[in-house]
């Protein structure tokens, strides 16, 4: 690694991944753009994070807090970083080897655009995903947290939200004039995890009417409260 000021900050909040944070880190090592920095937020996880992340003691750094939610440990991350760029890479992220080589390239390709993302596998579901459209990000969340950000457009993460912080974080920018730019490659995959940062259903699964069928579903009540909450926090209907 490059021990002058590190062109990206690669930011990594992880609580309860013990299982996967390796293979995200060893996805980091292998990426052909070795100009970074590796932090990694132990949120006060309670598994065997801290044990699993003792090996890699010499290409990170390692920030230890107590439990105080995934955007926090992002922000706790960035104010540790010095990369030209930053990237918050959740902890159950498998980079492919040229994913940084590709959304920095696209960045210094597209000067007006303030990040770059890229198309993407959650276990076996693909999202190819579309170049960036306002409107659509307006309507939907599509664009996934791990991606690559200038640095001085990122506006830090909304602490006090606690669910879809990435389309949150998107519209944010979008409202400082701050638009993003496709890479049409799959360049990462997400590792499927019980309880972790990183959960997918089928959007359809959101708008069926549970409670009219006498049903209650908790995880799509949550989803569609944060929802209301992102909505109403950006002036969306």
């Amino acid at each position: 690694m490059n021990m002058t000021t590190p062109k990206i900050s690669i930011i990594i909040p992880t609580y309860q991944h013990a299982r996967e944070i390796g293979l995200c880190l060893e996805s980091i090592y292998r990426q052909t753009f070795k100009n970074y920095e590796i932090i990694v937020v132990n949120d006060g996880s309670t598994d065997d994070t801290l044990e699993v992340l003792k090996p890699h003691a010499s290409r990170i750094s390692l920030i230890d807090q107590e439990n105080r939610g995934g955007n926090a440990a992002r922000n706790r991350g960035f104010d540790a970083s010095k990369g030209e760029f930053v990237i918050f890479c959740d902890a159950d992220v498998v980079m492919r080897p040229d994913f940084l080589e590709r959304l920095l390239e696209t960045l210094e390709k597209n000067p007006k655009a303030s990040y770059a993302y890229a198309s993407f596998r959650f276990g076996w579901k693909t999202f190819r995903l579309w170049p960036f459209d306002a409107d659509t990000l307006r309507r939907m969340n599509y664009i996934h947290t791990t991606s690559l950000i200038r640095r001085p457009h990122f506006p830090r993460f909304d602490e006090s939200i606690r669910k879809l912080q990435d389309w949150d974080l998107w519209l944010t920018m979008l409202g400082r004039g701050h638009v993003g730019v496709w890479v049409p490659e799959m360049l990462f995959s997400v590792i499927p995890h019980k309880g972790g940062i990183s959960t997918w259903v089928p959007g359809i699964f959101y708008r069926i009417p549970w409670r009219r069928l006498g049903l209650r579903v908790p995880s799509v009540e949550k989803y569609l409260a944060a929802e209301k909450i992102v909505k109403a926090k950006h002036g969306l209907r």
